[in-house]
């Protein structure tokens, strides 16, 4: 007798998923929660499913040079410098984009170190560049045959935008990096 693989329950990913955002996931919606970060800054918390087993997302998610793939805005990223600790690896990176914010255009560009933790989290830690500042982590969480992203970003540009602006454009652009984000994780396995 075969038995089928069952998906862990989303609750022991996150116990304040509703049955209902658990069907979405599931179903390919991107969950979002934008928050107000400082006084001009924005926060988001985005979470989405991909259909591939963790230690291949990892492996596509921390390959920096293609975060211009997943995020059509980012020209560039680089890895400057890498520490293999025993616990986890750092690397120092580089990364510039271009977005377009109502009728006026902003080129930003950041340093920043990225510590992996393997296979489950990345944590980026702002070091200079056109923000006053920024932090995200991006977390994997097995589920079933795939896995389940979480990536929770903070920023406050140096360009005072009001934060409702801030908002309401990563509202409208994150879904869309990030179901391209899993396009391409998914067109690599």
């Amino acid at each position: 007798m075969v038995s089928a693989t069952r998906p862990t329950p989303l609750h022991t990913v996150d116990s304040h998923l509703s049955a209902t955002d658990q069907a979405s996931l599931l179903n390919g919606e991107i969950l979002m929660q934008t928050r107000s970060h400082s006084l001009i800054g924005a926060g988001v918390t985005a979470r989405m499913f991909l259909p591939t087993p963790r230690p291949q997302a990892w492996t596509q998610l921390t390959h920096y040079p293609s975060w211009t793939q997943f995020f059509p805005d980012i020209n560039r990223s680089e890895v400057l410098s890498t520490v293999d600790r025993s616990s986890s690896v750092e690397h120092r990176l580089h990364q510039t984009a271009r977005k377009d914010f109502f009728l006026l255009a902003v080129q930003v560009e950041i340093y920043m170190k990225v510590t992996e933790t393997q296979d489950q989290r990345l944590r980026f830690q702002f070091e200079r560049g056109s923000f006053s500042d920024f932090s995200a982590d991006l977390t994997l969480q097995d589920y079933g045959p795939g896995t389940i992203l979480t990536y929770s970003v903070e920023a406050t540009p140096l360009i005072p935008v009001p934060s409702l602006f801030i908002q309401e454009a990563i509202r409208h652009d994150l879904p869309s990096n990030m179901r391209q984000m899993r396009q391409v994780i998914c067109a690599a396995g």
